[in-house]
Parts: C-alpha cells; sequence; structure tokens
C-alpha cells in the first residue's frame, strides 16, 4: 500500500480509503450483509488500508455500529472518520449529544478525524451562529477529536469562505476527471492544501458512473498507449496529484476492494505520462459531447430571484443523460433537491438568460428539466431546445 500524509497533521493514511456508506446490504438499505462487509475490511486492514470513513446518517445508522463491531480489536491501527449531522442539531448541546451517540456506536473514546457533514452555506452558516466552531475547538482540546474538518458541497467561494473560518486540518470534496470545475474543483483542492489542510477525495467514480463507460468512450480507454480498466484511469488520475492525501471509494464488494487495493499499490504523485493524462482529457470531452446543455456552472445566472438553483439543475440533468442514469436521478432529485431549487421552481421570467454566456435558453431548458426529472417524462432530445 501506497501512503501519504494528511496535510499538515503529519498523520499517515493509505492512499485509498475504505468510504463505509455503499456496504453490501441485504434486502433493505439500512440491513447490512455484515459476513461479506467483515471479509471486506479485513481484507482491506490485511493490505494496508487504514483510512475509514462513515457519517452519523449511513444505512441508517448501522454504518457506524457496523465499524463499531469489526474494529474491535484493532482500534489502533485505523483512522477513523465520522461526520456531524447538523440538521439534527437545534442547539449547542445536541453537539455534544450526537457525538457522545456516535462515539458509542462507533465503541471508542475517540475520533481520528470529525468533519461537519455536507456543508452547503447555509448550513453552514446555522452551524456556525450555533457555535459548532467552539465545539470542535473545545473537542480538539480534550484529545477527543484529533482532527477537525468538514465535506462540502457548494460553490468554490462558499469553500473558501468556509476554509479562511477556522483552523482546519482537512476537508473533504467531490473531485473526479470530469468535476475540475465543479463544486470546490482543482481551485478548491489547491486552495486547502495551500493552507496546510488534508484533502479528502469523494466520489472518485462519480459515485460508480465512470466505471462503465458508453461505447464513444470506451474507444478512448482502448486506443490508450497502456491498458487500464476505467475505474483505474479515474483512480490514478487523482492520485497523479500531491494535493490529493486519501482517495476514498464506497465499495460494495469485496472484489472492488481487491481491484481497488490492487489499483492504489500502483499509485503515486506524478507516475502519470503526459499521453496518459492526454487520454483522460479526450475521454474527459467525449463525455462532455454527450452533454445535451453547454453550462460551464460560471453561476452568472445567479442568484434567481425565485430561488432556482440554475447550474445544479443542469449539472444534474446533464449527468443524467451523459450515464444514461435517468431513472437514478429522478430519484436523486426527489430526495437532495428542496422545492426551491427544483426547475419547477422556474416562472419563466427570463432574467438570467441575458447573463448566460453561452447564450442558453434557460427557460426552454428548465421545462425539459422538470419533465423528465420532475414529472417523469420520457427524454426526447428532439424535443429539447437546438444550439
Amino acid at each position: 500500500m501506497q501512503y501519504r500524509v494528511l496535510g499538515r497533521s503529519g498523520v499517515r493514511v493509505s492512499a485509498l480509503g475504505f468510504g463505509c456508506m455503499r456496504l453490501p446490504i441485504r434486502g433493505t438499505h439500512d440491513v447490512i450483509d455484515e459476513p461479506e462487509a467483515t471479509r471486506m475490511v479485513d481484507y482491506a486492514i490485511e493490505h494496508g488500508v487504514n483510512y475509514f470513513d462513515t457519517a452519523y446518517g449511513y444505512h441508517g445508522g448501522n454504518s457506524e455500529r457496523f465499524l463499531g463491531r469489526v474494529l474491535q480489536g484493532r482500534r489502533d491501527r485505523v483512522v477513523l472518520a465520522t461526520k456531524l449531522w447538523l440538521p439534527a442539531a437545534q442547539t449547542y448541546e445536541d453537539f455534544d449529544r450526537l457525538f457522545n451517540e456516535q462515539l458509542e456506536r462507533l465503541q471508542t473514546d475517540h475520533l481520528d478525524c470529525y468533519l461537519l457533514h455536507g456543508l452547503r452555506r447555509e448550513r453552514w452558516l446555522a452551524a456556525y451562529n450555533l457555535g459548532v466552531l467552539d465545539f470542535l475547538d473545545k473537542k480538539r482540546c480534550e484529545g477527543r477529536i484529533r482532527l477537525a474538518g468538514f465535506s462540502f458541497h457548494d460553490t468554490f467561494e462558499a469553500f473558501r469562505e468556509i476554509v479562511d473560518a477556522f483552523d482546519w486540518d482537512m476537508c473533504q470534496i467531490q473531485y473526479n476527471y470530469m468535476n475540475e470545475e465543479y463544486q470546490a474543483g482543482t481551485r478548491g483542492l489547491r486552495y486547502a492544501a495551500s493552507k496546510g489542510m488534508g484533502v479528502v477525495v469523494m466520489e472518485p467514480l462519480l459515485g460508480g458512473r465512470l466505471v462503465t463507460p458508453p461505447p464513444a468512450v470506451q474507444e478512448v480507454w482502448e486506443s490508450a498507449p497502456v491498458r487500464r480498466t476505467p475505474a483505474d484511469w479515474a483512480l490514478q488520475w487523482l492520485w497523479n496529484q500531491p494535493e490529493v492525501s486519501v482517495v476514498l471509494s464506497g465499495m460494495s464488494t469485496l472484489q472492488q476492494v481487491i481491484e481497488n487495493v490492487a489499483s492504489a499499490e500502483r499509485s503515486g504523485v506524478g507516475t502519470l505520462t503526459p499521453e496518459e493524462l492526454e487520454t483522460i482529457h479526450r475521454a474527459r470531452d467525449r463525455y462532455r459531447s454527450l452533454c445535451p446543455i453547454p453550462c460551464t456552472a460560471c453561476h452568472y445566472c445567479m442568484p434567481c430571484p425565485n430561488g432556482v438553483d440554475i447550474p445544479e439543475n443542469f449539472t444534474t440533468f446533464n449527468n443524467a443523460v451523459m450515464f444514461n442514469q435517468i431513472e437514478e436521478t429522478r430519484r436523486f432529485y426527489a430526495r437532495f433537491f428542496s422545492q426551491e431549487r427544483r426547475a419547477s421552481a422556474c416562472i419563466q421570467c427570463r432574467t438570467c438568460e441575458p447573463k448566460c454566456p453561452q447564450n442558453i435558453p434557460i427557460s426552454e431548458w428548465m421545462l425539459i428539466v422538470r419533465g423528465v426529472l420532475e414529472e417523469g417524462q420520457p427524454y426526447d432530445p428532439q424535443a429539447c431546445p437546438q444550439p
């Protein structure tokens, strides 16, 4: 296993981290297949994986409970990370209540890494006003938290604001070769690293969407100077960058653990050749050629006077079409998009359209996004606005 240092903390972590959000299940998402999950954890630890990431709500809370059981007798061999679910905290006292509940679930007296979960600017401001930074500082001083951090899902501007607000040890960002300009992106990765923070990468395979490419992208991989699986290409692209501390993979089978461990063992900073990097760029461009809305997420259209999150709607819709995952995206949209952020909140005022550098007919596309993702209409390219 290859190891890296988690920012200025000096903590030595495996290049591959074990994400515990997608453990194997039996029937429902909350019921973990513990014998199979145990085999996966055993293999990972035996082959040098030492970073394990979970959260309060993963598998209905059972991810933390499972890790608490499976790590008994070897807690000192791992760097254990979990996250504070801020929507469950209405008062400062709730921070302590949730923290103590998580220690009990994980059967430990301290956490190596404790992160504020899924920060967007609104959630961040609410937690900040409740005193969450004082809470983190107190726990860190007490030795109950070794490293304090946050996971993030918002714009680069919001990311920089949060980074600058506290003496963070680390952060966790969504990042892959398709998302260099999305959310924190490459700018955020480098900004956090410049502050001495460790950077943990989540969604390296874009929720598995980069594992099974469409034929147009598979042609690019088959023309490459070396043979790799699509997953290995994506992982190696991340490990090639010195600012990346850990790449998390939410693995669901033992075979995935075996393959990802082997990939991590081949990893290293600056190991990809210019020809290999060019291959990845061509694959990315091929994916983007399948993208229906030419949105670059520049946010010039924002804020929408009616609250619609225009760039996020377009990114979500584009991913659904590019990766042929419309049904899955509809479920994601229904669960994670609040009513005011959805395409159906668009009132066709067209205030946004003169601001768009790409001249996108935003109001027309919002009707398409609404129909496909909210109303279950089939995606018909012929019915979409033409460039």
